[in-house]
C-alpha cells in the first residue's frame, strides 16, 4: 500500500494584473504559475528545474502559503496549506522551512548567528534558554560549522558558511518539508558541491524532504529522486531522475540536458533554442514553447499539450512526445 504523499499540490495558478508596456497601453494577465500539479514522498527529493523567470520562486512561496493563490490547493501531510494566520499558520511554519537564495540577504547583519538560528526556537517557545543553546550548536556542527561561529555576525562569514547558518536556521525546528529556493545560485563552484553535499548527508542522516529548486540541472540531477521541468509557469516534464536525463521526452528538457558539461562530454550534440523566452504577460497559443521547438508543427500551435503519462512512467507536455523519445533513443 502506497503511503501518502507529504506535499501534494493540485492545478496551483497564481496570476498577477500587470501595466502593458509599449503601445498596447493597458492591462494585462501574467501568468507566474499556470495550472501546476506536484507530489512529494516523504524522505525524497523533487527537483523542480527552468530557466530564470519560469516560476520556480513563485511555485516555492504558493507551496508555503507565502503568498496567495490565484486557484489551486496544497496539501501537506494531508492538512490544506493556506495564507491565513492563526494556529494553523503557526504550525504550518513548524513544519514548512525556506532556505533562501541570498544568504546574506536572508540574515540580519546586526545580530550574532547564534541568535539567528535560535530565534525559531524562541518564537515558537521550544525548550528552555541552555536546551535551546545546546541544540543551536548542536545543528552548527552538523553543518559543519564550529561553536565559535554562534558568537559572530553574518559579515564576518565567508558565502558557503552564511549557507549553512541559513540551513542551520531553517532546520533547527526539525519540519517535514525543507524547500530550497536557488540555494546554490550566490556561490563560488567549489562551495556549490560542497552545500549540496550537505543537503545531501542531512537527508540520509535526518530523513528531510526537500524541494529543491534550481536552474543548475547538474545540481538538479545529483540530489533529486524525481525531476520536474518548467516553462513559462508550467511543468512541460517530469519523471523519475535517472530516466528524464538518460532519454528526455520534451524537446525543452533536450536542449536543457545537452547542455550540462558531463552530457556534452559523451560526444552528443549540443542543442541551441532559437530567441528568447516569450514574455509571460504575451504566452504563444497552443503550446508556449512552439516559437523556440524545432519539432513544431501546425497543431502545437493551435493546441496546448497536456501533461500526458508515457510508457516508461514519466509524464511529457507534447503532442509528439512518443515520437521525439523514439527518435532520440535511435539517435542515441
Amino acid at each position: 500500500m502506497t503511503a501518502p504523499p507529504l506535499l501534494e499540490a493540485r492545478d496551483l495558478a497564481c496570476h498577477f494584473k500587470v501595466s502593458r508596456p509599449g503601445r498596447r497601453r493597458g492591462h494585462a494577465l501574467l501568468k507566474a504559475v499556470d495550472g501546476v500539479d506536484l507530489v512529494l514522498q516523504r524522505g525524497r527529493t523533487l527537483g523542480l528545474v527552468g530557466e530564470s523567470g519560469c516560476g520556480k520562486s513563485t511555485t516555492a512561496k504558493l507551496v508555503l502559503g507565502l503568498m496567495p493563490r490565484t486557484s489551486g490547493q496544497v496539501w501537506l501531510a494531508g492538512e490544506p496549506v493556506d495564507t491565513a494566520a492563526g494556529h494553523r499558520w503557526r504550525r504550518l511554519r513548524r513544519r514548512a522551512q525556506l532556505v533562501h537564495q541570498d544568504p546574506l540577504g536572508a540574515l540580519d547583519r546586526r545580530l550574532t548567528v547564534g541568535y539567528q538560528v535560535m530565534e525559531p526556537l524562541i518564537v515558537h517557545r521550544i525548550g528552555s534558554r541552555a536546551d535551546r543553546r545546546a541544540k543551536v550548536l548542536a545543528l552548527l556542527q552538523a553543518v559543519g560549522l564550529g561553536p565559535d561561529v554562534a558568537t559572530r555576525h553574518p559579515h564576518e562569514l565567508s558565502g558557503g558558511q552564511r549557507q549553512r547558518v541559513v540551513l542551520a536556521r531553517a532546520l533547527i525546528l526539525e519540519p517535514d518539508l525543507v524547500v530550497c529556493d536557488e540555494p546554490i545560485s550566490a556561490l563560488d563552484v567549489s562551495i556549490q558541491a560542497q552545500v549540496v553535499n550537505l543537503l545531501q548527508d542531512l537527508r540520509e542522516r535526518l530523513g528531510h524532504t526537500y524541494l529543491f529548486i534550481s536552474h543548475d540541472l547538474k545540481a538538479v540531477r545529483q540530489i533529486s529522486d524525481e525531476i520536474a521541468v518548467m516553462y513559462l509557469g508550467r511543468i512541460v516534464e517530469q519523471g523519475p531522475a535517472e530516466d528524464l536525463l538518460r532519454m528526455p521526452g520534451h524537446p525543452y528538457t533536450q536542449a536543457l540536458v545537452s547542455a550540462v558539461p558531463a552530457r556534452a562530454a559523451t560526444g552528443r550534440r549540443r542543442i541551441l533554442l532559437e530567441g528568447d523566452p516569450p514574455s509571460p504577460i504575451d504566452v504563444p497559443p497552443g503550446c508556449a514553447f512552439h516559437p523556440r521547438c524545432r519539432f513544431a508543427q501546425d497543431r502545437c500551435r493551435g493546441e496546448r499539450p497536456t501533461l500526458r503519462p508515457q510508457a516508461d512512467g514519466r509524464r511529457v507536455a507534447c503532442h509528439f512526445a512518443e515520437a521525439i523519445a523514439a527518435g532520440a533513443g535511435a539517435a542515441a
